[in-house]
């Protein structure tokens, strides 16, 4: 897509997510055979479920259906939420991802899987899991540090819930 185009259309856009109380994270025309697809991505610090996203698509198809912004011919509108390991490229990501576990690429080229327990204007502290029995270790990046963070699937990772019975 070109930059002219996913500028107009993140304009066009983004007032109507916003109103919606979701963010707009991301924008992508991909053409799937003789059709063109506008994938559209939001989200909120709290999620959004399936009625606000079902919400805004209807506000996203109005608002297309009476401009030109996608030009001549036909096209899908898809509209989802950041999949399970979504990239953090954004301060807000940060924030939202705060407990999860996180695939960091470091500035130096080295790599570290760490879980975000705080996040701040400067930057993030982190819990390095143990290795071989040892204790999990604290340590603080830079946003400067990171090249990329990408969220990590946990598939049987105790919640703190269950964590709070074990020990009582």
């Amino acid at each position: 897509m070109s930059t002219t185009q996913s500028e107009r259309l993140r304009s066009l856009l983004e007032p109507l997510v916003s109103s919606q109380g979701l963010d707009l994270e991301e924008i992508e025309v991909a053409s799937v055979g003789r059709k063109r697809v506008l994938r559209v991505v939001v989200d909120s610090d709290t999620g959004a479920d399936l009625d606000q996203v079902a919400d805004v698509s209807r506000a996203l198809s109005a608002k297309l259906d009476e401009t030109d912004a996608m030009g001549e011919g036909e096209y899908d509108l898809e509209v989802g939420t950041p999949g399970a390991e979504r990239a953090l490229t954004e301060h807000r990501h940060y924030v939202r991802a705060v407990d999860r576990l996180v695939k960091f690429q470091l500035a130096d080229a080295s790599e570290l899987v760490a879980r975000i327990l705080t996040v701040d204007d400067e930057g993030v502290d982190l819990e390095v899991p143990g290795v071989k029995g040892r204790k999990p270790t604290a340590r603080r990046i830079t946003f400067d540090d990171i090249a990329k963070a990408r969220v990590q699937v946990e598939f049987n990772r105790k919640n703190k819930n269950e964590e709070n019975e074990e020990e009582a």
